[in-house]
């Protein structure tokens, strides 16, 4: 492989949506990782979320990955918002099938037990499970998307019984 090849492949995940490239032939092995982050700003819901990660600053996520913008000053910020976040590394499937319905919406409302998303690692489909009632804030990761251990998947408010 010579370095134009390795130009191209990185002008590739970098126009894309992937986040990693791994790439092996003949003894040569490569490696291209692209780190993003995205934040998340929403408007104060009712009741203080606490716990889980936060995620905080003055730039909303534009859509494409970790473009911001700047917020007015007269938008409200939330400072902490919870996250559920992925227990394994694998790729988020937020539908069960293709041209199906997803599983969740931002908005939606969601019970103990249902399924938010199916993680697929090494072949096997992985289905992540509310583990109380709770109300998807936003979905932060694309449906087909790689998902690393611990990146927040979802910003969610708990809902009282």
């Amino acid at each position: 492989m010579d370095l134009a090849q390795i130009r191209e492949l990185i002008k590739l995940v970098d126009e894309s949506g992937l986040t990693t490239l791994e790439l092996e032939e003949e003894g040569f092995k490569i490696v291209l990782k692209k780190e993003t982050e995205k934040l998340l700003i929403r408007e104060p819901a009712s009741g203080s979320p606490t716990g889980g990660q936060n995620i905080s600053g003055n730039y909303a996520l534009r859509s494409g990955i970790g473009e911001q913008v700047p917020i007015p000053e007269d938008q409200p910020v939330i400072k902490e918002l919870l996250t559920i976040n992925s227990p394994i590394v694998g790729t988020f499937y937020g539908l069960p099938a293709p041209g199906e319905e997803p599983f969740v919406r931002p908005g939606g409302k969601v019970c103990k037990g249902d399924t938010l998303c199916i993680i697929e690692a090494m072949k096997l489909m992985n289905e992540i499970e509310a583990e109380e009632d709770l109300q998807i804030m936003d979905i932060l990761v694309q449906d087909g998307q790689m998902v690393e251990y611990g990146q927040p998947l979802f910003a969610i408010n708990t809902v009282d019984a």
